[in-house]
């Protein structure tokens, strides 16, 4: 089962149904995925993992931000979560880098949502390759961010 199938199969059990698209090019960075979608890169939900005490933090973010770690994680965390290598990232959420989805990680992970990530209608996430993405408001991603 590739990383689209499994993140599907982790979709059902929330008993969500995204509407995923393939793009054969490639989505693995937010500007490919922008480029294939014809969108600002700002509309782009992009997943970055960093290694947490417990676990993945996975922090949601716009295609246009960079996440501060010594600055905003360490206040919102408590401590400076460390970065991450491909191995980390699937062994800990169930993907591999440029396929990380928002929401549906195998192992329990903290998720963080980026505030800007509110002000559009609607913004695209990984699901689960990089090679696909779908659609999903802020408002409907927002319950995800929960610690799983």
């Amino acid at each position: 089962m590739d990383g689209h199938e499994t993140w599907l199969s982790e979709c059902a059990k929330m008993g969500y149904e995204p509407e995923a698209r393939l793009y054969a090019e490639g989505t693995r960075t937010s500007q490919d995925a922008a480029n294939q979608l014809g969108c600002d890169v700002a509309h782009i939900a992009k997943s970055i993992v960093f290694a947490g005490r417990d676990g993945a933090v996975v922090v949601i973010t716009s295609g246009a931000n960079r996440v501060e770690r010594k600055r905003k994680l360490k206040r919102l965390l408590g401590y400076k979560p460390s970065m991450t290598d491909a191995e980390y990232i699937l062994e800990n959420t169930g993907y591999a880098p440029g396929g990380v989805p928002p929401f549906g990680h195998l192992r329990p992970c903290v998720v963080l949502m980026d505030e800007d990530l509110m002000q559009y209608d609607l913004v695209w996430g990984a699901g689960g390759t990089a090679q696909t993405v779908f659609p999903i408001t802020p408002e409907d991603l927002s319950p995800y961010r929960a610690p799983q």
